[in-house]
């Protein structure tokens, strides 16, 4: 992706990006009761390439299938490409988990910036020490094969609800996950960013007694007029 888009996107809240994906009509791009397995303090940014497991089938879902050097999971951790974001269609299910400490260890190795479940992830705590921003609903201790089978990679999937095609821009904070289309992340992304400092200032004007009233949203040009000079004094 675009390294500017990127560095925006590093420095704007899940919040602020639903708030202007809204504005244009998407209201669903948030990944539902999806949140950080530990908070790092800094954004997860980065393509989606995707997995989508399906309900497992007993007959198709031994042990042994783990085996095969061409099992979907696997091969997402190997494919992954550099600087994505691994997102998982779970089903919304966290009884089995979707991955576990030594695979989230291999994609953090190859370079990925991310992964992401609707389901659980296994050895939580351990991959919370990991230095890779990592989602899902809670953790989960046993294996994928119990429920679901991983049947397809970077294909359109949903994850928590929220359609998320390969390709497209996934950001997380210390809150939650959001997706935005790839064709309008350039645009949003600059519009995040203004409306970051201008909650800024907004912030700053509450906390010495301000009111919300024609503050936030801005109705009044005094407001604006008065972020301008804000602006120019604190160089953003």
């Amino acid at each position: 992706m675009n390294p500017e888009t990127r560095e925006k996107l590093m420095n704007v809240s899940v919040a602020t990006l639903a708030t202007a994906l809204y504005k244009r009509g998407l209201r669903n791009q948030v990944v539902q009761g999806v949140g950080p397995v530990k908070a790092k303090g800094k954004n997860m940014v980065g393509p989606a390439f995707t997995l989508r497991y399906m309900p497992a089938r007993e007959d198709r879902n031994q042990i042994e299938v783990f085996r095969n050097p061409d099992h979907p999971q696997r091969v997402a951790i190997e494919t992954c490409p550099e600087g994505h974001v691994l997102v998982m269609d779970s089903r919304k299910d966290a009884r089995a988990a979707s991955a576990g400490d030594i695979l989230v260890t291999r994609l953090m190795k190859r370079g990925g910036a991310g992964v992401v479940t609707d389901g659980g992830l296994r050895d939580a705590c351990v991959i919370a020490e990991l230095d890779i921003p990592s989602y899902h609903t809670r953790p989960s201790s046993p294996t994928n094969l119990t429920l679901h089978e991983a049947i397809e990679l970077n294909v359109p999937i949903g994850c928590g609800d929220a359609p998320v095609f390969p390709g497209d821009i996934v950001v997380g904070d210390d809150d939650n996950v959001i997706i935005i289309p790839a064709e309008i992340a350039e645009e949003v992304a600059d519009e995040a960013v203004e409306m970051t400092a201008y909650e800024a200032f907004v912030l700053e004007e509450v906390k010495a007694g301000a009111a919300i009233i024609g503050l936030y949203p801005a109705t009044k040009q005094e407001n604006l007029d008065k972020f301008a000079e804000w602006r120019k004094q604190n160089g953003c």
